[in-house]
């Protein structure tokens, strides 16, 4: 062990061999940061794709929510498994909604929707590719959306197939806006829609607009688009400890309304977040374990450049190595020396790489509104693994320095 003197001088010598070669330094440390930048951004990156994606994923479905649609499967499908889904030929349709309703004791809500994008008029104004939801009236209860002004629809409203609507933020800028749009109609293919209410501002999902948006009663929807579709039905369980029971209970409500016998696979698609989170940890999980150990290669270049460099440091300092032994200095001494010196390189190349990687994320979150976020688990590996490449690669230049012969390195040329 070095007593804290030795250990001190040891420091104050390499930290001034350091600094009396900044320009080598820097180079030295050039693949060193750059490596550890790496890293750590990519890091940030699946770890913002992944919560960028669950956010996402949430704000479609909700918390303890599932989707039950005629085709659906999260993840990889092979195209003869998918071949097989379209053949399906039961739809889902409002029976089916009502017997859940029923069946799921676990649930506490069960909604139906149809939806596809059209065209909206008002006026002498249009907009394009406006999504057009037809729901029931509870879907205001699942919590995807809030009413900023107005009222969403009734249970008698969609009975009666009312031509009632709520339109998003972005349908009442554009037709209405210096005017309050409530009790104003837009139009649905020439079908008038009278805006009960307008939602609060949602923003975008995985680029596309929350806000181009209309809500009307399921069944106006099929009067005006048709009633051959399959319906969607969602849901979402009482509560997060009952999720997989309520999951398990819509699949058999819907087993046993479709007569299927228990050799037979489902015929209709349960699709929930909780599937879609582990499905995205997955994914996130094979991205890292493939990119991060490419980028960790680059480290073990950077180690190489710091052998070279040390290598070339003990050549240049053959005199001052042989003037410390003939002062006393032992060979672990030297060792140690060249070791710390190489160390404090790579260390001081994962610190500016750190920094330079926290200002690429910070960049990044301000103008794209990204939510990368560096993980510390990723940070404390990227930064171990530069320290301990400048150890292991320093060792050779040390062990070298260590071994000169003193009288033969003080006669050398200086």
């Amino acid at each position: 062990m070095i007593r804290t003197s030795i250990l001190s001088e040891v420091m104050k010598i390499a930290f001034a061999s350091i600094w009396s070669h900044k320009l080598r330094t820097f180079l030295t440390l050039l693949g060193i940061i750059v490596s550890v930048a790496s890293v750590i951004v990519v890091a940030a990156g699946i770890s913002g794709a992944k919560k960028y994606v669950m956010t996402q994923v949430s704000k479609t479905l909700g918390s303890n929510s599932f989707m039950l649609v005629q085709y659906g499967h999260f993840g990889n499908v092979s195209n003869k498994a998918w071949k097989e889904m379209l053949k399906r030929n039961p739809r889902i349709e409002f029976g089916d909604l009502k017997f859940l309703r029923l069946f799921c004791t676990d649930c506490e809500q069960i909604t139906a929707e149809l939806s596809g994008a059209h065209t909206t008029y008002s006026r002498n104004e249009e907009l394009l590719g406006t999504t057009i939801n037809g729901v029931t009236a509870n879907t205001i209860f699942l919590g995807d959306f809030e009413i900023e002004d107005g009222r969403f629809f009734v249970d008698s409203e969609v009975r009666s197939s009312a031509s009632v609507g709520v339109i998003g933020a972005e349908l009442r800028d554009k037709f209405f806006p210096h005017t309050d749009p409530i009790g104003h109609t837009v139009k649905v293919r020439n079908h008038p829609i009278r805006i009960l209410g307008v939602l609060e501002t949602l923003g975008s999902n995985f680029g596309n607009s929350l806000d181009r948006v209309l809500y009307i009663p399921i069944t106006t929807y099929q009067k005006i688009f048709g009633s051959r579709k399959s319906i969607t039905i969602r849901g979402r369980a009482k509560n997060k400890q009952i999720f997989e029971s309520a999951l398990d209970q819509v699949r058999v409500g819907m087993r046993i309304r479709h007569k299927l016998h228990p050799n037979k696979d489902d015929d209709f698609g349960l699709v929930s977040t909780n599937e879609i989170n582990k499905t995205v940890d997955k994914a996130a999980g094979i991205v890292a374990g493939v990119v991060i150990p490419i980028t960790l290669i680059s480290m073990l270049i950077g180690g190489i450049v710091i052998m070279n460099i040390m290598l070339v440091s003990v050549s240049e300092r053959t005199f001052e190595i042989g003037m410390r032994k003939a002062l006393g200095a032992r060979r672990s001494d030297i060792l140690k020396q060249f070791l710390i010196e190489s160390f404090l390189v790579s260390a001081l190349g994962g610190t500016i790489g750190l920094a330079a990687a926290s200002a690429v994320v910070w960049a990044v979150k301000t103008s794209f509104e990204f939510p990368m976020e560096i993980t510390w688990g990723y940070t404390l590996l990227a930064v171990g693994f530069s320290g301990g490449v400048g150890l292991v690669f320093g060792i050779y230049p040390a062990y070298k320095a260590s071994q000169l012969d003193p009288i033969t390195a003080m006669t050398s040329e200086r």
